[in-house]
């Protein structure tokens, strides 16, 4: 297990292991939009819950899972290293730095868009996740436990009814602004996370490079951080009968 040691030791090994965790990342959100566009169906709720009831207990899918949170936190702790690499590197602080002339706001900041991001997983994974395996989480002042979600009946199966754990989160202002300020940062740490990615692999060519740069600007730049955003606004504006 040296070679290990020694990629995670070096820096090129740790941004080949941030660029391949994040990449898996991006290609997970993908899949989960497209199970939580489920919650745009006016059926209330039954497509959404038989979705969230196949990734809860689909044995492939269970078995991914683990390798989403691993990889989640192992690409935060790529990040981490590499900054304090970074900084350890250049010890000396000038009085006024100038920003490089060739580096984009997000790629000088993509420390902090990270870390905007690791906190809204951490609070969204409590809100959801942590409820409907263990609970109890408290929103204002409500409580939901694990034991109390109530249930639907589908074909006379039983499942949790995970549909109105959502809404009820989502019926929050606070958590709504929280949850589309969240989808503003993913956006910017998509723009740059996904082309870098490419690059560090050495997968850039003059002849796919374009493609690339068209997804990861507007396809995980805009599109998908701008659907996740709708998701909460929509169900806010439905649960308070507003333009609905």
């Amino acid at each position: 297990m040296s070679w290990v040691t020694t990629t995670l030791s070096s820096s090129l090994g740790r941004k080949v292991v941030m660029s391949l965790t994040g990449l898996f990342l991006c290609s997970f959100l993908i899949v989960h939009l497209v199970g939580n566009l489920q919650l745009f169906k006016g059926d209330e709720g039954q497509s959404f819950n038989e979705y969230s009831y196949f990734m809860t207990h689909n044995p492939v899918i269970k078995t991914i899972s683990y390798l989403l949170y691993s990889s989640i936190i192992v690409h935060a702790l790529m990040a981490l290293a590499l900054t304090r690499h970074n900084q350890a590197s250049r010890p000396i602080k000038y009085a006024y730095e100038k920003p490089e002339a060739n580096s984009h706001w997000t790629s000088r900041n993509m420390g902090i868009l990270g870390t905007i991001i690791l906190i809204f997983i951490i609070i969204h994974m409590r809100t959801f996740w942590y409820t409907m395996h263990f609970g109890p989480v408290v929103l204002n002042g409500e409580t939901i436990t694990a034991g109390s979600i109530p249930e639907v009946t589908y074909d006379g199966e039983p499942i949790k009814n995970l549909y109105a754990v959502t809404t009820f989160a989502f019926s929050y202002l606070w958590y709504v602004a929280l949850y589309v300020l969240s989808m503003v940062a993913l956006s910017f740490h998509l723009v740059h996370g996904f082309q870098s990615g490419f690059q560090t692999l050495g997968l850039r060519h003059k002849k796919y490079s374009p493609l690339i740069e068209f997804v990861g600007t507007y396809g995980f730049g805009v599109v998908i951080p701008a659907l996740f955003a709708a998701m909460p606004v929509f169900i806010y504006l439905k649960v308070h009968h507003i333009l609905f």
